[in-house]
């Protein structure tokens, strides 16, 4: 058996560099603070109802495809997907609202009746997205572990420089002039945790994994690609522990030796956290700290979330299985989140029912409900904010839809910034980790290997690639790929 891998947490970039690694040879063990495995991609379930706690967008399809096809497998040899049509849904006000569907040419004709001309545009802007994302999946995501500003830099970059320096907000509203065309194409920054005016616009590579490749749905939920993972690992002899806490990790010689978990010392040859990247230096003494809470307070962070689990009697109307409620300011919104953080007045907010399109997810004649509120992070939390926020998105709910709902809920539980804190030792209650801004991107976040303790590594939504699922994933290979590098030159 080869070297002793001890990785923190159990989140996407913990699973993928788990079977990377057992892969080559190492005796992985991962240790999971909570009861389950999955990190924020946790599965919840309540009265026959089955929610996934938190990832819920399959986009980027080509990267799970990726991951598996390392290890001479198939997706669907794991799970089913299903593309959705509609992808989802946007609500901009009473009987105003328009379904995204699952093909671009169904899409350009969405946007032409909303605006003439607008469907040449769209071709032309999704075109130069696409092209993008070519550059960012295929040239630059794997091959860029934040070691080097050099990675940056290739044949293709350089002729899209002017994509670094411009943003996404400045060239979707030099194309489109319609409020409501602007808002479905600056909507998915969002999964990059910033406000468009602040995120380059070499980025509009989501626009194409949104209109080019589509939104996907697996079978059984998201916690599918979590059990797939899982699967993978076990099958090259990747142990799982959950309920296991780390409490300390103890140098000698200046490298890591041990991890104290409940009251226990476990050695490892190496060290790998895919948890938060804050809090596990904490963890360290503070000598061996590469970053400071003044750094980390400085940061841009990505938003956290005011998440509810409700379970309903009833089959719900008019409401597809991903929904965005645009039907408020966008902008207010977002000066709420990024630059005078507090609760907002006037949230935006989005819901999706997986049990339109899984019937296992709810008991029969039943629906069940995700509902998200984007949040500053270290808010006031309590009970008294919970309760506010969730009339206040029902209540649109049910004045949008024209229907009502109150009466009808079974059951609603909620998880916000405390929560965050608590189960998985999020800085500030974070939900999605450090923004993609320009000056967060690439060799400019926290590095994925100490440089003060040589067998010392990171992974996941604080480092590179930046937030998301498929980033998450890639972020995994990425440092395995470093360890195994650093293996053989030690």
């Amino acid at each position: 058996m080869g070297k002793k891998i001890s990785i923190i947490g159990s989140g996407f970039s913990s699973l993928a560099s788990a079977c990377y690694l057992a892969k080559n040879g190492y005796e992985v063990t991962v240790y999971e603070k909570n009861s389950s495995l999955g990190g924020r991609a946790r599965q919840f379930s309540k009265k026959g109802f089955t929610f996934d706690m938190g990832p819920s967008w399959y986009w980027m399809p080509d990267v799970f495809d990726k991951f598996f096809n390392d290890f001479g497998k198939e997706t669907k040899d794991f799970y089913k997907l299903k593309k959705l049509n509609p992808a989802y849904k946007v609500y901009f006000g009473e009987n105003d609202s328009i379904s995204i569907e699952d093909s671009l040419e169904k899409i350009k004709k969405v946007f032409e009746y909303e605006e003439k001309g607008s469907a040449k545009k769209l071709e032309e802007f999704i075109s130069n997205a696409k092209e993008n994302y070519s550059i960012a999946v295929t040239d630059l995501l794997y091959k860029m572990p934040g070691l080097s500003p050099l990675e940056l830099i290739t044949k293709k970059t350089v002729l899209k420089a002017g994509s670094f320096l411009s943003n996404i907000r400045k060239e979707v509203r030099k194309r489109f002039k319609n409020k409501k065309l602007r808002s479905i194409l600056e909507f998915p920054v969002l999964f990059l945790g910033a406000k468009a005016s602040n995120t380059p616009a070499f980025y509009n590579f989501m626009n194409y994994a949104d209109f080019g490749l589509g939104t996907w749905q697996p079978e059984n939920g998201f916690y599918d690609v979590v059990q797939a993972m899982v699967d993978l690992g076990k099958s090259f002899g990747v142990k799982y522990l959950t309920d296991h806490e780390i409490s300390s990790i103890n140098i000698k010689n200046s490298k890591v030796e041990s991890l104290t978990i409940n009251n226990s010392e476990f050695e490892s040859d190496i060290v790998l956290s895919g948890a938060d990247y804050a809090h596990t230096e904490t963890l360290l003494s503070s000598n061996y700290r590469q970053y400071s809470n003044k750094y980390w307070s400085k940061k841009t962070w990505a938003p956290s979330s005011l998440l509810f689990y409700v379970g309903f009697d009833k089959k719900i109307s008019d409401v597809a299985h991903h929904n965005l409620f645009f039907d408020t300011n966008f902008d207010d919104h977002a000066v709420d989140i990024y630059d005078k953080p507090k609760w907002p007045k006037d949230p935006l907010f989005y819901a999706n029912f997986t049990s339109k399109t899984n019937s296992k997810t709810a008991p029969k004649g039943c629906e069940n409900g995700f509902f998200l509120i984007p949040l500053a992070t270290n808010l006031e939390d309590n009970d008294e904010f919970r309760e506010k926020y969730f009339n206040i998105i029902i209540t649109r709910l049910e004045k949008l839809t024209n229907q009502k709902l109150k009466n009808n809920i079974i059951f609603k539980e909620s998880f916000c910034v405390n929560d965050f804190i608590k189960d998985y030792n999020s800085y500030g209650g974070n939900a999605y980790g450090l923004a993609n801004t320009l000056f967060q991107t690439a060799f400019l976040r926290p590095k994925i290997k100490s440089n003060k303790l040589k067998n010392l590594y990171f992974s996941g939504q604080l480092t590179v690639p930046g937030p998301g699922v498929p980033p998450a994933i890639v972020s995994g290979k990425l440092v395995s790929d470093l360890i195994l590098k650093d293996e053989k030159v030690i």
